[in-house]
């Protein structure tokens, strides 16, 4: 994978305190700049009004505080906001922000494109070029709490967005770290998910880590034949060791599961299906996220008829799963992870 300079967000407290050090400017500045980036939401060193204005010039020539632009910003009426970011390299990654009454959702990518190969999505049909770093992280989190309104806050944090998180838990997690902070943007750990295709290693990982943030486990289908064809990386997992590294991971968190099972025309949506899966989840402590597919051109994979969402969800329920539909929103700005990117046959930027 392709080297990256380092960005400024990759460990902002280390490299402010070195910067500001070798320029004899008092240490408390740093804090201030901290407070800028993440509860005053400040677009550029300018705006930062506390500093002095030779220091805010200096900022602005040595310490590029953005690396990405943005190449594209949709709007929904449902309140849903998308960003297609182009990155330094060229990458270029897709992160979401949602309105449901008082939450505030943020949806962040981990990675340029994704390499699991789920044959329905839009993120991987390219691939993955690269993992994100710490700083392209924290970027995407500041630039979507930055379209709130100042009566708005950002309230939870999703890693479902471009990659898989799982395979990038380097630049993840420091990067979760200053959204958890009090002096970052202060969110709880419980109103932090990452969602994983389930790889079992970095489950058992991340449940050694002093954070136990929520996990959600995109299966998409009850057995392993099926999901083999459907999620390809997982012929060399398989459904089994993922439960069993789940199991492992609530026993140690405490924190109830949530399975996502995105519901393809056909495919994965029949009755034998929902009692398979049924069969998979209990006993266990969890919640069961249904997605009827949201179409992506060039694939040709269908969303289910309403009748056969409600047959599948009857099942599951009369078998005593916790189960909810996800009412698919942003989808007339192809806010599904991958699609705005695959659109833009030619990206201007905002003016």
């Amino acid at each position: 994978m392709p080297s990256q300079s380092t960005h400024l967000l990759d460990s902002l407290d280390s490299t402010l305190t070195a910067w500001l050090a070798e320029r004899d400017v008092p240490k408390f500045r740093g804090k201030q700049i901290r407070n800028w980036l993440f509860e005053k939401r400040a677009a550029d060193w300018q705006a930062m009004t506390n500093l002095p204005q030779a220091l805010r010039d200096q900022l602005t020539a040595e310490l590029p505080l953005w690396t990405s632009s943005v190449a594209k910003h949709t709007k929904a009426e449902d309140g849903t906001e998308k960003l297609l970011l182009s990155l330094a390299d060229g990458g270029q990654i897709e992160c979401v922000l949602l309105r449901d009454k008082v939450r505030r959702t943020i949806c962040i990518s981990t990675q340029v494109g994704c390499g699991m190969g789920c044959v329905f999505c839009a993120s991987g049909l390219d691939g993955v070029d690269r993992n994100l770093t710490t700083g392209e992280i924290i970027e995407q989190i500041l630039l979507l709490q930055n379209l709130l309104a100042k009566e708005e806050r950002l309230s939870h944090i999703v890693v479902m967005g471009m990659g898989e998180p799982l395979a990038n838990l380097d630049g993840l997690l420091p990067a979760l770290e200053e959204a958890h902070r009090e002096d970052g943007l202060g969110i709880s750990a419980r109103r932090i998910t990452i969602s994983t295709v389930g790889l079992p290693a970095s489950i058992d990982r991340l449940a050694k880590h002093k954070r136990t943030y929520r996990l959600a486990i995109s299966l998409h289908a009850p057995n392993d034949e099926l999901r083999n064809k459907l999620v390809p990386v997982n012929d060399k997992i398989g459904l089994d060791a993922i439960l069993d590294a789940a199991d492992r991971y609530f026993d140690v968190s405490g924190r109830r599961l949530t399975y996502e099972y995105v519901l393809l025309h056909d495919l994965n949506d029949q009755d034998e299906h929902a009692r398979e899966l049924a069969d998979r989840l209990s006993g266990r402590e969890a919640l069961l996220n249904v997605i009827p597919y949201n179409p992506v051109a060039g694939l040709p994979y269908e969303t289910p008829t309403l009748a056969r969402q409600h047959a599948f969800r009857d099942i599951l329920e009369q078998a005593g799963i916790r189960v909810q539909f996800r009412h698919r929103k942003g989808n007339r700005i192809d806010a599904a992870c991958g699609q705005l990117r695959r659109s833009q046959q030619e990206v201007f930027a905002l003016e």
